[in-house]
């Protein structure tokens, strides 16, 4: 008996319990907007995220990371100094991690590429670096190259590989100071594989968050959904090697060698729209011929934010369906067709990256959440669809030593 007792103990020793990571990232251009849509580093709520990420900075021609939109960011010339109120968040919550992002989609690839391709410049990027995380209070630097080896890039195939290189190089100084570094990565596997070692970058890095999203959008000829979690209607006889949901974007991470514990699966707040080419023809895999209506206060076309969406439905007469396989609902009016996450699947994702004990979920992004309460579902409805979820069953085994505090 007392040996039954031992070997329970020793059991209950082996797990600790954890708090999920939740990573926030925030546009900053949402401070340009107007009326209902503006939203600034003032409407942040810190104890929502564990880790909160302003995006983006850029990287200049000497590799250099600069301010993308100085008036916004900085103090100088009567600036709004966001920078500073970003990282006031954190008197707020204590616990609560800053970083910034360097780069984006607009951002490009071409910079990225010459600056990772020579010594000189890596060493521009990783002193800069520092210097603006270390004067303007954040904890660390997520870097969004969108994307090694594709689009403009001048290095091509080089470019995998120097992409670990500077990875290797920045773990080195940012370790010596206790600062973060994460990275944002494509979640579609045949891009994937064409831009990352997985196994050689995810070692030199803290998180990796998973930008499970436009795994579909009106750039296809017919619909489907932004960010599926599975397989969906009429996808039953797809290979494998060719799904572009969830769940296939973290099973060929976590196969090619991404630790579960540094996985971050992404979350959209935000939709895709279609116009259809026959409105009687409305589910998915219909035919469409382009994007259909964008966010008033958003103005993407072919997009369309959670809060705009959400208002959309609430008060026009839109027929809301699901499709049960994928896991995510879509709407549809007429001749538009709207593909988007709600209450419901984001909490389905949360318990998928729970059950694949992955580190946690990414919010992208929290400026496209509900957070003035328009739909009646509460401020930061899909935030908050989180954290129902988040921290069920979230025990790590603990026997390979302890977990570095991110």
């Amino acid at each position: 008996m007392k040996g039954v007792l031992l070997v329970a103990l020793l059991c209950a020793l082996s797990v600790v319990h954890t708090k999920k990571t939740v990573v926030c990232f925030y546009g900053s251009w949402a401070a340009h907007r107007t009326g209902q849509g503006r939203f600034t580093v003032n409407n942040l709520d810190p104890h929502l995220c564990t880790h909160l990420v302003y995006a983006f900075s850029g990287i200049n021609a000497q590799g250099m990371v600069v301010s993308i939109d100085p008036k916004l960011d900085l103090a100088e010339d009567n600036g709004a100094d966001n920078y500073r109120q970003f990282n006031e968040l954190k008197k707020k919550n204590t616990e609560l991690k800053t970083l910034l992002a360097v780069g984006g989609f607009n951002e490009g690839s071409a910079k990225f590429s010459r600056m990772a391709a020579s010594p000189a410049l890596r060493k521009n990027f990783i002193e800069s670096a520092i210097v603006t995380i270390n004067k303007h209070g954040f904890n660390g630097l997520d870097v969004s190259w969108l994307y090694p080896n594709q689009r403009d890039s001048p290095n091509h195939q080089a470019d995998v590989d120097n992409f670990s290189a500077l990875l290797k190089e920045m773990r080195v100084y940012f370790d010596q100071r206790g600062l973060l570094l994460t990275i944002a990565v494509s979640a579609a596997p045949k891009v994937a594989s064409k831009s990352y070692n997985v196994a050689a970058l995810a070692q030199y890095v803290h998180l990796v968050n998973l930008m499970a999203h436009d795994l579909h959008g009106p750039w296809d000829p017919f619909t489907n959904h932004n960010a599926a979690l599975h397989k969906g209607e009429g996808e039953q006889n797809v290979a494998k090697e060719d799904l572009l949901t969830d769940e296939a974007a973290v099973e060929y991470w976590l196969s090619k060698g991404c630790p579960p514990e540094k996985l971050v699966l992404g979350l959209p707040f935000f939709g895709h729209t279609y116009k259809l080419r026959y409105a009687r023809i409305n589910g998915v895999n219909a035919p469409a011929t382009g994007p259909g209506i964008m966010g008033p206060h958003t103005q993407i076309p072919g997009a369309i934010a959670y809060f705009e969406l959400c208002n959309l439905i609430r008060t026009e007469n839109w027929l809301i369906k699901r499709d049960e396989l994928a896991g995510v609902p879509y709407a549809t009016k007429g001749e538009n067709w709207m593909s988007y996450d709600d209450y419901q699947s984001i909490k389905a994702k949360v318990a998928f990256a729970n059950k694949h004990n992955l580190a946690g979920v990414m919010a992208w992004s929290v400026e496209y959440d509900d957070f003035n309460n328009v739909c009646g579902g509460g401020k930061f409805t899909l935030l908050n669809a989180i954290h129902q979820v988040i921290n069920e069953e979230s025990i790590i085994n603990n026997n390979n030593g302890t977990k570095a505090s991110l």
